[in-house]
Formats: structure tokens, sequence, C-alpha cells
């Protein structure tokens, strides 16, 4: 029926139009009987509810956090560190009633993403795998969103859910150089490589603020080891596929591979057992996460709480009681059979 509004509603049903708006926004201040009978005249008349739009602009709140990350939107929902994560953010998000916006931003079109980060309806942000002085960032800065970053940040005013990634990594370092590892590839995500042909990279050129932090952590326990950066494109499977292929099928082939990331650690481990080597025997092999799949493959790599992280950024974000605005999470060395001694040559 054109023409019915909330006023009408309450007319036909002989309340005050706040009585016809509690039945839908604030249903816990009316009888189950008057809200019952609210909707069901509602429906009667045709009028499908509050315009979503108005009331967001009435009360200022969009009802929504922006999740932004650098990558294709399949990655939220295909990578393991990912689906943990927003696993752990959607547990608050729920709780507190409020929706999740995926926010992908391509590595190519910089001024798409950060249109797309000027117009968003959202009232926090969490910054989730996003290069350091991405305009995104500033954007959100500039329109006064609250933001929470998994990476850490120094300066006092910003807000991080993360862990000590340099620590993190020495320790798998220190447990390398112990087991006799000097030649080492260290394979990380990169956009350079995006095409599928690996290429081999300097720190500076590594992109990503926790894949040069882990780099230096293995480097302050390994001072004598030769570390060199590999990429096989974006954080996936494949990419550690391809980027252990070129390492394996090169005639400088390392001791040891470690993947910062499990996913492209266990890329690197299907390449090796193609090639009939054994991880952990013929060269070692360890990654970053502890994924759920890390473990029944064998894999050693550096434990971090990934589901936790994703809840804590929640609650800083929209509990109102949180009075936490920088947390370091715990992270642990899982030595398992995929590390071993360095061959001797």
């Amino acid at each position: 029926m054109a023409g019915v509004t909330l006023k009408t509603v309450a007319k036909a049903v002989g309340v005050s139009p706040s009585t016809v708006s509690n039945a839908y926004n604030k249903p816990d201040q009316l009888s189950t009987a008057l809200r019952e009978r609210i909707l069901a005249t509602a429906h009667e008349l045709g009028y499908a509810g509050p315009d979503a739009s108005a009331r967001a602009l009435r009360s200022g709140k969009a009802g929504a956090v922006g999740v932004l990350f650098t990558d294709k939107l399949a990655y939220a929902f295909s990578d393991p560190y990912a689906v943990g994560f927003l696993a752990g953010l959607a547990e608050v998000a729920e709780e507190f009633a409020t929706s999740l916006l995926l926010m992908p931003l391509s590595s190519t079109d910089i001024a798409g993403g950060s249109n797309a980060v000027q117009q968003a309806a959202i009232d926090a942000a969490a910054i989730f795998c996003v290069p350091g002085g991405h305009p995104a960032l500033d954007i959100l800065a500039n329109r006064g969103i609250p933001a929470v970053s998994t990476d850490r940040g120094d300066h006092p005013d910003l807000s991080w859910v993360a862990i000590d990634e340099v620590e993190a990594a020495a320790q798998l370092g220190e447990h390398l150089a112990r087991l006799g590892h000097r030649d080492v590839v260290v394979l990380v995500d990169n956009a350079q490589a995006a095409g599928g042909h690996p290429v081999e990279l300097t720190l500076d050129e590594v992109g990503y603020t926790d894949c040069e932090l882990r780099i230096r952590g293995l480097q302050k326990t390994m001072p004598d080891a030769r570390l060199r950066i590999v990429s096989g494109g974006h954080n996936a499977f494949a990419s550690g596929v391809r980027g252990a292929e070129y390492v394996l099928d090169s005639q400088d082939r390392p001791t040891a591979i470690v993947g910062l990331s499990d996913v492209q650690a266990l890329g690197a481990m299907e390449a090796m057992k193609v090639r009939g080597l054994t991880p952990g025997r013929d060269l070692t092999l360890a990654g970053f996460d502890d994924i759920p799949a890390a473990e029944p493959a064998g894999l050693t790599t550096v434990r971090q709480p990934i589901k936790d992280k994703g809840r804590r950024v929640g609650r800083i974000l929209l509990d109102p009681s949180s009075t936490e605005r920088q947390v370091l999470m715990p992270t642990q060395l899982i030595v398992r059979s995929s590390s071993g001694p360095a061959p001797k040559r």
C-alpha cells in the first residue's frame, strides 16, 4: 500500500509511533503480545519496517565494522589464518549485533580501494594485513573512524592486537641455528610474483611489516647464516609450491626453507614430496601460524593465537567496557618432524 508509514501503523494499532519503532528496534521493551499485534498490523498494511538508511542517518551508526585487507575477496574465505581471525572477530560482532563488511584493497588499484574506504558506511575498522603507508589508513584517520590493526605500532595513540614478530621468528631462528643451518630461503607474500614467476627480493622490497619483522627475527638469531628472500606470489599454497620449485630446482639449494605462513610452507612441502625429498631429513621446512593443517603434516612452526586475536580486536572496537588499546599476544615454537639437522655437504 503506497504511503504507509510508521505513523500509519501506530494509528491503526492505537499506540504511539515510538512504540511501533520499539517493536522493530527495541523488542525487549514491549510485551510479546503487543509486539506481535504491531507486526501483524504492519504486515496487513504492507509496511516493511523502518528505513535502514534513514535510521543510520538519525543514529549516526552504520552497524558495521570494516575489515581491510590487501588481497582478493576470496582470500577471506580460503586462507586458514584469515578464516580463524574472522571467526574470532565475528563472535564479538554478533554479541554486539554488528555486521562485518569485508573490504579487499587491490594492490594495483590503490585509488579504487581508497575511494571504497572513503565511502564505506562503517563505524570502525579492523586493519588486517594492510601494508604501512597505504592511503586507506590515512582516510580512516581523517574520517575519525576508530581502527585496530593486527600490526604492532610504535605510536602510543595507535590501537593494535599483535605478536612480537621479531622475537617469535627469533625463536625459530635459534632452533634452526642449533640444527646447524646456515643457508636458508624465506618464502614471502609479495605482489611482484603475482604473475606466477618467482622472484628474489631484498628486505626493502618485501612490503608487509609482519614479514619484514619476521625476517629480522631470523637474522637476529642466525647472524652467520645466508638468508635469501623468495616469493612465488600472494600468500597461498600455490605460491609456496612455486617458490619452493624455484629454489629446489636451482643449483644453489638451501638446507632449510622457512615459509612466513604455514600455507606457503605446506606448498613447499608438496614441492619437496614431488621431488622425493623428505622434510626434516633431506631439507628442513618450517612455517608460521600453526593453522589446523600444520600438525597432521608434521610441520615445525610458530604458533600464534589466531582466533583469539580476532576476538581481542573485536572487543577493543565494540565493547564499551574494554580499556585495552594495545595487546601483545603470546607465541610458541612448535617443533615437529619437518625440521632436522642440516645435511652435510
